[in-house]
């Protein structure tokens, strides 16, 4: 995922802004870590460079 996509993406539940957590990078490219959303304290996953922006299910982790 470019870094540069912060710029426009949101929370899919509450529409908040998200904070990016990287734990590997690439140059402006984000490999492996997490998005938060700010407001409602959910996570996404980033693997292998993609963002998972689909919310969970109830009870689902």
């Amino acid at each position: 995922m470019n870094k540069s996509l912060m710029e426009i993406i949101c929370c899919p539940v509450c529409k908040g802004g998200l904070e990016l957590i990287a734990t590997e990078e690439s140059g402006e490219e984000v490999l492996e870590g997490t998005l938060r959303c700010a407001v409602c304290s959910v996570d996404y996953p980033i693997s292998e460079g993609i963002p998972n922006l689909l919310p969970q299910a109830a009870g689902e982790d």
